[in-house]
């Protein structure tokens, strides 16, 4: 698996990409991308549960009921479009429609994502005419990609894994806050060139996003505009989902821990590994809460081995568990079997200081296990969302 970095990543065959500025941020900065498909691919989408969906979010919903293939993704970065009505609405369809009209494919074969700032309209102008320039700089770096659609992310997201023949799986990822189950602002756009069986691929999707992209936490809020898709072209051979699922799984749970790892002021990153549960679902609904509460992030930011915040955080999960036969280590360390166990508070306290911080619990009740992944939770964290707008 490949480890976040601007070194260059090709896309699989058959893709391309192109990023430009167009004006949304302020700043100047990369701000308009697109990935394109030389042929219809095959596809699987998620999006965010949030009530107040965004345009974008809506209509690649809409898109995927309809069933169809698709050519090509274009991303703004610097402003949702999210509450923004029904102009909203007519922005984000006019954009796929002008990036199919250069591009010479149908509307409905154009998937559109925003990320930035929720409220604000679209500056139109400069959006389309970003569109309409952006296929004259096409490449195949999948890394240029990434950076062109961060918002707070202090640095590009991609993962990438080979597949038996020859084909590959590159995925790009953007998120640092506003990160929770449910979609956890995320993007996350997984692009192939196997050709791998429509309907199962759309089958097993929400599976595969519930064991990684839904089992992120940065700080309990979930975004208007998540979304997650992979795309597959076909165009370097066929390969059998029993190999292609576990190889996207992979790029998915690296991209997912990288999200986490990236949380807007985070110093490490958080894993709780839960065992010992009823089911997958319990398991992991009991490691997501373990990631979100306030109270253990703020203890991993302090290096406290303060086993109890774990206990509280799976008692009020909702998750079933036999106190008398949990366990929970920190680092490694047993800190409680039942009963408190002795251990070296400081030497605990030390191994917290590492880049990833691990609690490991067994519930006492099953066998399922499930894995969630957070940060901890600094001042920078504050001072970053204080002047978000100002």
């Amino acid at each position: 698996m490949s480890a976040p970095t601007s070194t260059p990543l090709p896309l699989p065959k058959g893709f391309q990409t192109a990023a430009l500025a167009a004006g949304i941020k302020p700043s100047g900065k990369t701000d308009l991308s697109t990935v394109v498909s030389e042929t219809d691919c095959v596809w699987a989408f998620a999006g965010t549960r949030s009530t107040t969906a965004a345009a974008c979010v809506t209509r690649n919903r809409e898109v995927y009921a309809a069933g169809g293939p698709v050519r090509a993704l274009v991303v703004n970065a610097g402003n949702a479009n999210a509450a923004t009505g029904k102009r909203g609405a007519r922005d984000n369809a006019d954009i796929a429609d002008a990036l199919g009209s250069v591009l010479n494919v149908e509307m409905d074969s154009v998937l559109t994502a925003s990320t930035g700032i929720i409220g604000h309209p679209l500056p139109m102008d400069r959006v389309l005419s970003g569109v309409e320039h952006l296929p004259e700089d096409l490449g195949t770096d999948a890394a240029a990609f990434a950076g062109a659609i961060m918002t707070t992310d202090l640095r590009p997201k991609t993962a990438s894994a080979d597949l038996p023949g020859g084909a590959r799986i590159v995925g790009v990822a953007k998120g640092s806050g506003m990160i929770h189950p449910d979609m956890a602002t995320m993007f996350a756009f997984v692009f192939t060139d196997a050709a791998v069986d429509g309907p199962g691929l759309r089958a097993a999707f929400s599976a595969v996003v519930a064991r990684t992209f839904n089992a992120v936490t940065v700080d309990g809020d979930t975004s208007t505009n998540d979304m997650a898709m992979v795309l597959a072209n076909g165009q370097a051979g066929e390969v059998a989902l029993t190999d292609f699922l576990p190889a996207l799984e992979t790029v998915m749970r690296d991209l997912a821990r990288q999200i986490a790892r990236d949380g807007e002021g985070a110093t490490r990153l958080l894993t709780v590994r839960v065992s010992g549960a009823l089911t997958e679902a319990e398991a992991l609904t009991a490691a997501r809460t373990c990631c979100v509460s306030p109270l253990l992030k703020s203890a991993v930011h302090g290096n406290d081995p303060n086993w109890g915040r774990v206990i509280m955080a799976v008692g009020r999960s909702g998750a079933s568990v036999n106190i008398e036969g949990m366990t929970v280590a920190v680092q490694g360390n047993p800190v409680f079997a039942g009963k408190p166990l002795p251990y070296d508070d400081a030497a605990v306290s030390a191994s917290m200081k590492a880049e990833e911080v691990i609690f490991e619990i067994d519930l006492g009740v099953g066998g399922a296990s499930g894995e969630a992944w957070g940060c901890d939770l600094s001042a920078e964290y504050v001072s970053i969302n204080a002047d978000y707008t100002t």
